[in-house]
């Protein structure tokens, strides 16, 4: 419990320094010069990313929010910190059923030309709505970090909307489903950007995954 204290006051106070938007890319070409670890969050549309972020970072428009979905069109990355100690990359909403089959196999082809090649990528948050659980397209995803062999961590959002009686049984349901998978990260982060709920562990959780890979 010590160490779990410890670190959601250092992910306190690594959230507290500046973030800062720096690059914006739809293909691979315009992908950044690697710079400090990068971890980035992805999930499919309207699944709360944008509000998650805003909460991670205590802003209130560090990423866009919008109730129409799939308005992230390309990979941000924000640096955290000064000088940077850790790269925030926003990926692209998947599942956007209005979204052209162009369109879609464009963010695809990115996502996975970003993720099979970035030395610096340390994990993938991957969101998945709280009140519905794990759905095909959030499966597909799944598939392609496993391809990818990238460590990805589920993030349950949406932590507020779900009943009480609902909530262990959605987390165990989730934990089993990724005890499946070889590139899962074991532990599961439920969060609520209205409520703040999870907010402070997550932090804490990027904090202790900064400290392994700085050791």
């Amino acid at each position: 419990m010590a160490d779990t204290e410890n670190f959601e006051e250092t992910g306190r106070k690594l959230f507290a320094q500046p973030c800062d938007f720096i690059w914006a890319a739809t293909d691979a070409l315009q992908l950044p010069p690697s710079g400090p670890p990068e971890i980035a969050f992805a999930g499919r549309s309207n699944v709360g990313k944008s509000s998650l972020l805003n909460a991670l970072t205590n802003r209130k428009a560090l990423a866009r929010t919008s109730n129409t979905p799939g308005r992230t069109q390309a990979l941000n990355f924000f640096d955290l910190g000064t000088p940077p100690r850790l790269r925030l990359v926003d990926m692209p909403g998947y599942g956007h059923a209005a979204a052209s089959k162009n369109k879609i196999a464009s963010w695809t082809r990115l996502m996975h030309d970003y993720l099979r090649g970035r030395a610096t990528l340390k994990r993938v948050f991957v969101l998945i709505d709280g009140r519905h659980g794990l759905k095909p397209i959030d499966n597909d995803m799944l598939d392609l970090l496993d391809r990818a062999a990238v460590s990805y961590q589920a993030v349950l959002t949406k932590a507020d909307d779900i009943k009480d009686a609902d909530r262990a049984p959605r987390l165990a349901e989730t934990a089993a489903a990724l005890a499946k998978r070889p590139a899962a990260f074991p532990e599961i982060i439920l969060t609520s950007s209205e409520t703040g709920a999870g907010i402070a562990e997550l932090r804490g959780a990027i904090a202790k995954l900064l400290a392994e890979h700085s050791s």
